[in-house]
Formats: C-alpha cells, sequence, structure tokens
C-alpha cells in the first residue's frame, strides 16, 4: 500500500497562487508516476498534471503556463505549484500515484479561488 497526503489548499483571490505538496509513505519503491487531479462539484475527476519517474510532465491545457508539477524521488514528494489561479481551478484536488499498475489516492486537498 501507498499512503498520500495532501497539504496547501485553501481560499485565494483570482491571480494569486498556491502551492500544494503530497507526501508519499508506505510501499514506495516502485512508484512510477505521481500525479494531480482535480473535481469540481457535480463534474467528473480529471487529470491536471502528472510526471513521470524519469521527469516526463504532461499538463491539462487550461493550466499550462500557469501550474508547475515538481517531484522529488528521493524524499518521495510531490509539489503543483498554481499561479494565476481563476475561479474555474476552483475544486478538490487529489494526489495520485502508480504502482505496478496500480493507483492510489489522496483523502483531497479544497482549493477555492474567488472572483
Amino acid at each position: 500500500q501507498v499512503q498520500l497526503v495532501e497539504s496547501g489548499g485553501g481560499l485565494v483571490q483570482a491571480g494569486g497562487s498556491l502551492r500544494l505538496s503530497c507526501a508519499a509513505s508506505g510501499s514506495i519503491s516502485s512508484i512510477n508516476a505521481m500525479a494531480w487531479y482535480r473535481q469540481a462539484p457535480g463534474q467528473q475527476r480529471e487529470l491536471v498534471a502528472r510526471m513521470s519517474r524519469g521527469g516526463t510532465t504532461t499538463y491539462t491545457d487550461s493550466v499550462k503556463g500557469r501550474f508547475t508539477i515538481s517531484r522529488d524521488n528521493a524524499k518521495n514528494t510531490m509539489a503543483l505549484q498554481m499561479n494565476s489561479l481563476r475561479p474555474e481551478d476552483t475544486a478538490v484536488y487529489y494526489c495520485n500515484a502508480q504502482r505496478w499498475g496500480l493507483d492510489f489516492w489522496g483523502q483531497g486537498t479544497q482549493v477555492t479561488v474567488s472572483s
């Protein structure tokens, strides 16, 4: 099992910044990709950003140029720097880790962007 704990969510005005963090513990060896997802009320969970173990990154179009994913394999942590936040970024953000074809999820952290 892999345990993931997110932190860093909160309330921010449009145009502001937040930094989310995710700490992994447990059976963390061989974790492959790590990613951030988000889910807004009444909507499906969507991929925000993903980083492979080797450092290849993927971003959903709406956050490109505003969000930056980073990962420290030695510390088993991942972060999401979110700049120029918009009200449509409001959602619960989830940390995700993939290991041996299985998905592990954190409990989520709320990000609310006011207009």
